[in-house]
């Protein structure tokens, strides 16, 4: 089970990079886990589009979608070239209705949607979707195989309850939005460093994986907040990083 970053950055891509996208190839399967700006570039660095065997949409704010819409069209092309045959499936949440209207296209994509509480069994695999706390109706995600288990956290605010959805896994990918500093007095439904950090000591996390972070921050600086707070191994996640899970502890290429 391997997890690869396409795109970390929030609200906006830095230069170079993209906002939240992630390729997780399980037993055969390529799955696209949210498609955000400058996400379908990096993507194509690995495999082709058309290769994409699913795609999984966390929720529909425009740092996790704004490259569906181009993907789309890369789907269309490759079902009119031959390259697929077949549409694209995507899981994804419906609501704010004035995107999730949107998501269809012609016959490119084969669009279902997620709840909280849903599950999917596959032969030697299992994905289950829990409810995060944000603005919009958003899903963590907890993929188990016979190698481990990734829990991905999407968006998530101090509400989110991690130990609910799973203990132990053998990553965790965490939004650390800001560093703990820049922590808004309002309360947000993001996740400092810091917080991403404590809430993956609470739930036993063997690895973490701070993402969704501003372009401007230093990843060093971010790093060291992470591990003052969290004993296990550490990542800052950056366009390119890959990490694998199996019968030893996480690596990462």
């Amino acid at each position: 089970m391997k997890w690869t970053v396409l795109g970390c950055h929030s609200p906006y891509p830095g230069a170079g990079g993209a906002t939240s996208g992630y390729l997780l190839q399980i037993s055969g399967k390529n799955i696209l886990v949210d498609c955000g700006s400058g996400v379908l570039a990096q993507l194509g660095s690995i495999i082709r589009p058309d290769d994409l065997d699913e795609v999984w949409l966390s929720h529909l704010h425009h740092d996790h979608i704004a490259d569906f819409f181009v993907l789309q069209y890369a789907v269309q092309t490759s079902l009119r070239l031959g390259w697929r045959s077949h549409p694209l499936p995507v899981r994804t949440p419906l609501v704010p209705r004035e995107w999730g209207d949107r998501l269809p296209y012609h016959q490119a994509v084969q669009i279902q949607e997620i709840k909280d509480g849903d599950r999917r069994e596959e032969d030697g695999w299992s994905v289950y979707w829990c409810r995060t706390d944000h603005g919009v109706p958003c899903y963590a995600m907890v993929i188990q195989s016979k190698e481990g288990t990734i829990l991905f956290g999407a968006d998530a605010g101090l509400a989110t309850d991690w130990n609910q959805m799973t203990e132990g896994p053998d990553l965790f990918i965490c939004e650390g939005t800001y560093l703990h500093r820049d922590k808004p007095v309002a309360p947000m439904a993001h996740h400092s460093v810091r917080e991403a950090a404590e809430a993956a000591t609470r739930i036993g996390a063997h690895a973490l994986m701070i993402t969704h972070w501003f372009p401007g921050y230093d990843p060093k600086e971010i790093e060291r907040e992470a591990q003052a707070f969290f004993t296990g191994r550490v990542w800052v996640a950056q366009s390119g990083l890959s990490v694998e899970i199996g019968d030893q502890p996480p690596l990462s290429k």
